[in-house]
C-alpha cells in the first residue's frame, strides 16, 4: 500500500520534514517514491509547501494520507477526490 507521510530531516531540536510518497512498509526515513513537498515547523510562522497536483495524482491512484499530511493539506486548502483525472 502506498502512503503519503512525513520523513524527518534536520538536526536535534530543529526538525524539518519532507512530505513523501512511500510504501507503507518502508521506514519513516527510508526509501520513498517521490517528494511532494516539505514542512518546516521551526520558524516563527511554519512553512508548508505542497505540490497539490502530485498529491491529488497519488491520492486518486489509491494512496492513503497520514493524519498529519491530511491536516497540512487542509491548511493549504487542497481538495482531494478519488476520481481519476486524465
Amino acid at each position: 500500500m502506498v502512503t503519503i507521510r512525513l520523513a524527518r530531516k534536520g538536526r536535534i531540536h530543529a526538525p524539518f520534514y519532507h512530505v513523501v510518497v512511500t510504501d507503507k512498509r518502508s521506514g519513516r526515513d527510508g526509501r520513498f517514491i517521490e517528494k511532494v513537498g516539505y514542512y518546516d515547523p521551526a520558524l516563527a510562522q511554519s512553512t508548508i509547501v505542497l505540490k497539490a497536483d502530485r498529491i491529488q495524482h497519488w491520492f486518486s491512484k489509491g494512496a492513503q494520507l497520514s493524519e498529519t499530511v491530511e491536516k497540512l493539506a487542509k491548511i493549504q486548502k487542497i481538495s482531494l477526490s478519488r476520481e481519476i483525472t486524465k
